[in-house]
């Protein structure tokens, strides 16, 4: 495989075509959507599963946490192509909104992008989604199983997946900590932002990890309640899915966080796709969303 840092007009122009594709699928309306809170971004759009379960056979719940690097811009539709996917894969689909960067020209970080991530703001929303779950899925996925639930989420959503997963090993004085793990059956993470240290010295999404935690010696002091790499062992199965040639998110981040998995006693699955980047993993037109969708399926089923 060329070596992407080698060539970077070519990982470049991979990439923006790679985006291009996953961006170009027209949004996928989802059945219903519910709130879990009072604020328009406290959102759930339910898919209902559309094929893969037999007759009067309940299907496994996939709660989607979309990325755009916790950023106002970027919200859930552009995910909603991915989400229509596994429905059609017979999942039933669950996909979060919650409250990213402030928008406006006073929430301009560097380089001119806007502010990534509000702080508690996005963390007290996926927390407050995985909570309100188990009861909306009742209301509004009959035909879900909720004793089966995987949680996959991409680049950004792939870390607060990672997180998510983990709130039981947060600081005791976090106001997110549960007193036991999720009830899940596992997380596949796709291209996540795993660990924040190594995320910040690559400059991953333009320093976006260290906007999320407040910047400055705010990201030192908040880490231990926000970084994955940092909540180990989860004792939940997990699965990272990554692109070699991911110039985004690229691979030592994944890498990261499986090392330091390893180092507290926990396998973590990873599965590296060869001459993949960043958006197949979410394009229903590539192959590596097919990949992504058995990854989940060897968890849920």
């Amino acid at each position: 495989m060329p070596d992407a840092a080698a060539e970077p007009g070519t990982a470049a122009a991979r990439d923006a075509a790679e985006e291009k594709s996953a961006l170009s699928h027209p949004a996928v309306e989802p059945d219903s959507t519910a709130g879990y809170g009072d604020h328009p971004d406290q959102v759930i759009d339910f898919y209902v599963p559309r094929g893969g379960t037999g007759p009067g056979e309940a299907a496994p719940v996939v709660v989607v946490l979309h990325g755009g690097s916790w950023r106002a811009p970027y919200d859930r539709r552009h995910i909603s192509p991915f989400a229509g996917f596994l429905a059609r894969r017979g999942f039933a689909v669950a996909s979060v909104e919650y409250r990213r960067g402030a928008q406006g020209a006073a929430a301009q970080g560097t380089g001119g992008d806007p502010v990534a991530g509000r702080w508690p703001d996005t963390f007290d929303d996926v927390a407050a989604a995985l909570d309100a779950l188990p009861e909306l899925v009742r209301q509004h996925l009959p035909r879900a199983d909720a004793r089966r639930v995987v949680l996959t989420g991409h680049s950004a959503g792939g870390h607060l997946a990672l997180w998510a997963a983990a709130r039981h090993l947060l600081p005791e004085d976090a106001p997110w900590r549960t007193d036991r793990p999720t009830p899940l059956r596992g997380v596949v993470a796709l291209a996540p932002i795993a660990d924040f240290e190594v995320a910040d010295r690559l400059g991953v999404c333009g320093g976006a990890a260290r906007q999320l935690l407040g910047g400055g010696e705010l990201f030192a002091e908040r880490r231990p309640y926000a970084d994955p790499a940092l909540l180990l062992p989860t004792g939940i199965a997990t699965t990272l899915v990554q692109g070699r040639a991911d110039v985004d998110v690229p691979q030592a981040v994944a890498e990261a966080y499986a090392d330091a998995a390893a180092k507290a006693g926990e396998v973590v699955g990873v599965t590296l796709l060869e001459d993949v980047g960043h958006y197949p993993l979410i394009d229903p037109a590539a192959d590596a969303c097919a990949v992504v969708a058995e990854e989940i399926a060897q968890l849920a089923w």
